[in-house]
């Protein structure tokens, strides 16, 4: 299980992603439109001060009807789709930077074969030569996953097979549920064993169960591409038929079984803690026992059931559907898992469904990207080692620290001035802001990897122990003290994170770049970008399931009953806006699933602007380009947002994704601020401005 693995399994953490006039007077839009225009022509060459270009912008649109068009129309229309890419935006951009570097460190890593054992440059190099090898990857074919094929093959029994699930799932097998270790939410010193539904391979129960044309289309292509997959495995066609059905039928029977993304995100239902035995007993055909014995947990009393009735359909299902079509099913999870790193058959067969006809890639990325993408995946403090000594000085980290600290403060004040809380529940928040743990850049304490042994000789068995690894690490967790130095992202990850148990807001190297983060930009840019992702991250800390966690990251009510209705009148004000927003043919945002992304965008962005007003009586550097502070900060948090998204990219974000589109996570939160509307001339009647009873604010 690699650590992507483990944050999708613990679904705790709330990601980044998952995307003029002076401010004392304001002037009608047509005249903000007008100057803006004359600007570009004068401005030489074409920018707006560093960490902004005006040759982004689309000076034909007026900002107040559409704010993202005129921040991001002009890179909208310049940067289309890379044919290997599903989608393309700001995230993607630094990403290849990100990536050029990556590459050159791997490379260097791999071209020294004389790197001490068990070093980062030993591991990451051996790691990447081994997945560049393509030579050796097509010869070996599925000789790599052989043995666990034969293994399904020869169960004889239904335990026989939870045997070696119990073993498959240990090397990052999916399938069937999730089991991991993660903090108890209600009692946050300690680590909890926990079972969540899973065993899909769309990514949605939706997609399952939904009768819309694009639903069909998915399911139609999902079958041809299982009949595809069951061939390259050796089976005739007629066979292949079969057994794809067969999965379809299982996995059908699963999603009707799931809770649905909106349900999930209630942490007091998924918290339903029993003993093993108990668990066990309820659930006899998982053999609960047995599976955490192969998994190398036996010392675990007690579990934390996410969905019991997921587990009981699951286990009628065990007794109820031949073994042979069970068999099927965990030969197609072990393949799913795997075909990446095998030959090239499996991985154009994979890009096929999940790049090409799921997301809307027209080619597969290059190798290297791919396997770059996997080492992060497998090892990523290892490869963040040398990452960090590349591209994140002490100086950068010193910058962000303060840019936090500022956040902080600013929210503080934002708590104290709320007029809709009462004083006892303002103590509480106040308390928890002071108690925010913030990490930046890097851990304190790298992670070590002594027991893995990684070679030149097999990719795909690289990937299996790297995924044993972690495994190991993570199930061993019970019964140990909670490791509050862990990271949950490696470091050269572009995105941020807010963990309610650990009540800690995390910012990876990765991210503290331009345009996001540039030390030397000046204070409205980086106020705009990175302090408003911090901003977001915070008020993680607040939204509607941040909010249920207390100080010590504990689920716990710490709200007055008359506040925490306040607030959730408050928060169905963000539902009702975000959920007017549609894409594509009249697709609707899910603005319940949504709502915890959207509330901490609004937050964050005011939190943000009220620090960068702090900064800016230290330092006013007055308009750059004719563009004042005020509009360069709102202008860099809509280049954050900045994206182009094929149709079938953008279908899966709206049915999947916690995160809004690009556009309303630019659009929305500003329309609720008047300081937006100050600073762009904004008037009553413009398409931008809400009208005051209207507008959502939290905090």
């Amino acid at each position: 299980m690699n650590r992507t693995n483990l944050l999708t399994c613990s679904a705790v953490l709330a990601g980044l992603l998952l995307y003029g006039c002076s401010s004392s007077t304001t002037t009608t839009p047509q005249d903000t439109t007008s100057q803006t225009a004359e600007t570009t022509k004068a401005a030489e060459p074409m920018n707006m001060g560093r960490g902004l270009e005006l040759v982004n912008l689309d000076t034909t649109v007026n900002p107040c009807e559409d704010f993202y068009q005129f921040a991001n129309g002009g890179w909208v229309k310049n940067n289309p789709i890379p044919a290997s890419e599903s989608r393309w935006g700001s995230f993607n951009e630094l990403a290849e930077r990100n990536n050029a570097v990556l590459r050159s460190l791997l490379t260097d890593a791999a071209a020294n074969t004389a790197s001490e054992k068990g070093t980062p440059a030993q591991l990451v190099g051996d790691f990447y030569a081994s997945g560049m090898d393509s030579v050796a990857v097509n010869k070996a074919g599925i000789t790599p996953i052989k043995p666990e094929l034969d293994k399904i093959a020869a169960a004889k029994t239904t335990n026989d097979l939870m045997k070696t699930v119990a073993d498959l799932k240990t090397k990052g097998m999916g399938g069937y549920f999730g089991l991991y270790v993660a903090q108890d939410d209600k009692i946050s010193t300690q680590y909890a064993l926990q079972a969540a539904q899973g065993g899909l391979g769309l990514p949605d129960r939706d997609y399952y169960l939904k009768d819309d044309e694009r639903s069909k289309k998915v399911r139609a292509d999902y079958l041809t591409h299982l009949k595809n997959m069951f061939g390259l495995l050796g089976n005739d066609a007629a066979t292949s038929q079969k057994k794809a059905q067969a999965v379809i039928n299982i996995e059908t029977q699963l999603a009707k079984a799931s809770k649905t993304r909106v349900e999930l995100r209630d942490p007091y239902a998924n918290y339903n803690k029993m003993t093993v035995q108990d668990f066990a007993k309820q659930n006899p055909k998982l053999t609960v026992t047995q599976m955490l014995e192969g998994m190398g947990s036996k010392t675990a009393k007690e579990i934390i059931v996410g969905q019991p009735k997921f587990f009981t359909a699951l286990n009628s299902m065990l007794s109820k559907i031949p073994l042979t079509d069970w068999k099927t099913y965990t030969q197609w999870h072990l393949v799913r898992s795997m075909s990446p790193y095998l030959s090239d058959a499996f991985v154009q067969e994979n890009f096929n469904f999940y790049g090409k006809a799921l997301s809307g890639a027209k080619e597969m990325q290059p190798r290297w990207k791919r396997v770059l993408r996997t080492t992060d995946g497998a090892i990523g403090e290892a490869l963040g080692q040398l990452y960090v000594q590349k591209t994140f000085s002490p100086e950068a980290k010193q910058k962000a620290k303060e840019m936090v600290d500022n956040l902080q403060e600013s929210f503080k004040e934002h708590v104290k001035d709320l007029d809709w809380m009462s004083d006892d529940t303002k103590k509480q928040a106040l308390q928890k802001l002071d108690a925010f743990a913030v990490k930046i850049g890097y851990p304190d304490k790298w992670k070590e990897y002594k027991d893995l042994e990684i070679t030149r000789d097999s990719y795909a068995a690289n990937v299996m122990k790297a995924n044993q690894h972690e495994f190991k690490e993570n199930i061993g967790k019970i019964g140990k003290e909670v490791d509050r130095t862990e990271w949950f992202m490696s470091p050269p990850t572009v995105n941020a994170y807010y963990n309610p148990s650990m009540n800690e807001i995390v910012f990876p190297a990765g991210i503290l770049q331009p345009p996001f983060f540039d030390p030397n930009a000046d204070d409205a840019v980086n106020y705009g970008g990175m302090g408003a992702v911090i901003g977001h991250e915070l008020t993680h800390g607040f939204d509607d399931q941040g909010a249920k966690y207390d100080f010590a990251g504990n689920l716990k009510d710490w709200w007055t009953k008359e506040d925490l209705e306040k607030f959730n009148t408050r928060a169905s004000m963000v539902d009702q806006q975000y959920s007017s927003y549609s894409v594509l043919d009249n697709l609707h945002v899910n603005g319940k699933l949504t709502m915890g992304e959207n509330i901490a965008d609004i937050g964050g962005l005011n939190i943000a602007y009220t620090a960068l007003q702090k900064a800016l009586k230290k330092n006013n550097p007055g308009k750059i380009a004719g563009f004042t502070p005020e509009q360069r900060f709102f202008l860099a948090w809509a280049q954050i947002w900045r994206v182009n998204m094929r149709d079938e990219a953008q279908n899966q974000q709206i049915l999947t994704d916690p995160h809004s589109p690009g556009r309303f996570r630019t659009n929305g939160p500003v329309s609720n601020m008047p300081q937006f509307y100050e600073a762009f001339g904004c008037n009553n009647g413009d398409k931008m401005f809400r009208a005051e009873t209207e507008r959502a604010r939290i905090w």
